[in-house]
C-alpha cells in the first residue's frame, strides 16, 4: 500500500484502513487549515486504488472500517466511485463502514439521485466541515460555500439516508464576531439535524490566518471566551439525535452528549467548569483535557 504525503484522517477513524481515492484537497482554499499544503490536488488512477485494496486485502484479516482519503474523495465521479466501493464490498464482505471527507461543493456536484446510488453500493458517512454558520466569516476564511449552501449539502446527505458528521471550529470569528458565529452555526446545524457533531478549536498555524491576527483584524478568543461561545452555541441547538463531541487534540475542555436529550446537562456541566477561574488561569499557554 502507498500513501503520499501526510496522513489526515478524522479522530474516528483511528482504526480503519486508509485508502487515498484522492490525493489533496479540491479546493484547499480555506484560510485556517495547513491541511494538505504539501500536496497538488488530482484524483488517483483507479488500477492504482485497486491495488492498495488488494494488498491489504492480502495482508489483514479483518476490515471492518474503511476510510477514503484525502480530503475530498466525493469529488470523484460517481461512476468511479462506485466502482471503488464495489471493489471494496467484494474483496472485505465483513467491512462495516466505508467513509469519505466532502466538501460542499462536492456534495451539490451531486445528484440526489447518485448520492442515493452511492447508499446502495455502500457508502455509510460523509464528514462535512461546515467551520461555521455565519456567511460574513465564512466569507472571511474563504471557505467556498455560503450557509445556504452548506443547509443545502447536509440536507441532500441526509436526505440519501448517509450518515453526516459535521464539525465547527470554535473562535472562527474572534471576538469581533463570536455571538454571530454560535448563533448563527447553530442556526444551519438545526437545519441539517446532522448524526455527529464535532467541535473544534481555532488553531493559528496556517500563515494566512494568522496574518489577520498580527495585522489585527482577528482576536482570538481566551479559553473561557472559546467554552462561553460553545455554551451559546448548545444553548442554541435543537438537535434530534446527535452525537457531540468536543474532544479533538485542539479542545481546551473534553465535552460529550447526545443532543437533544442530555443538553440541559450539558449546559449544566460547562456553566459549573465555566465558575472554576482556577482552571483558565493557564489555559490560554496549557491545553485542559
Amino acid at each position: 500500500m502507498r500513501y503520499e504525503g501526510t496522513v489526515y484522517r478524522p479522530p474516528s477513524e483511528g482504526r480503519s484502513l486508509i485508502i487515498q481515492a484522492t490525493i489533496g484537497c479540491s479546493h484547499n482554499k480555506c484560510t485556517f487549515c495547513e491541511m494538505y499544503k504539501d500536496k497538488k490536488f488530482r484524483m488517483r488512477n483507479i488500477d492504482e486504488v485497486f491495488e492498495d485494496l488488494r494488498s491489504a486485502r492480502a495482508r489483514y484479516s479483518y476490515i471492518e472500517k474503511i476510510f477514503l482519503a484525502d480530503g475530498d474523495a466525493l469529488i470523484i465521479p460517481t461512476n468511479r466511485l462506485i466502482l471503488i466501493l464495489d471493489e471494496i464490498n467484494s474483496l472485505f464482505p465483513e467491512c462495516k463502514r466505508i467513509t469519505v471527507y466532502a466538501s460542499p461543493k462536492s456534495i451539490l456536484l451531486k445528484s440526489p439521485e447518485e448520492l442515493s446510488l452511492l447508499k446502495e453500493h455502500g457508502l455509510y458517512m460523509v464528514y462535512l466541515g461546515l467551520e461555521s454558520g455565519d456567511d460574513t466569516i465564512l466569507a472571511a476564511v474563504n471557505k467556498g460555500a455560503s450557509s445556504s449552501q452548506l443547509i443545502e449539502a447536509g440536507k441532500r446527505i441526509k436526505d440519501a439516508d448517509i450518515k453526516i458528521s459535521c464539525t465547527l471550529i470554535s473562535g472562527l470569528g474572534g471576538k469581533e464576531k463570536w455571538t454571530e458565529h454560535a448563533i448563527n452555526s447553530a442556526k444551519v446545524i438545526n437545519e441539517i439535524d446532522p448524526d455527529y457533531l464535532g467541535l473544534l478549536t481555532l488553531r493559528v498555524e496556517n500563515r494566512l490566518i494568522n496574518q489577520d491576527v498580527i495585522n489585527g483584524r482577528l482576536t482570538l478568543l481566551s479559553a473561557k471566551e472559546v467554552l462561553e461561545e460553545a455554551h451559546l452555541l448548545i444553548k442554541n441547538l435543537d438537535l434530534s439525535n446527535c452525537v457531540f463531541r468536543s474532544n479533538h487534540a485542539s479542545n481546551y475542555v473534553s465535552l460529550g452528549a447526545v443532543l437533544g436529550d442530555e443538553k440541559e446537562e450539558l449546559l449544566q456541566d460547562i456553566e459549573e467548569i465555566l465558575k472554576k477561574d482556577e482552571l483558565f488561569a493557564n489555559a490560554d499557554n496549557f491545553r485542559l483535557f
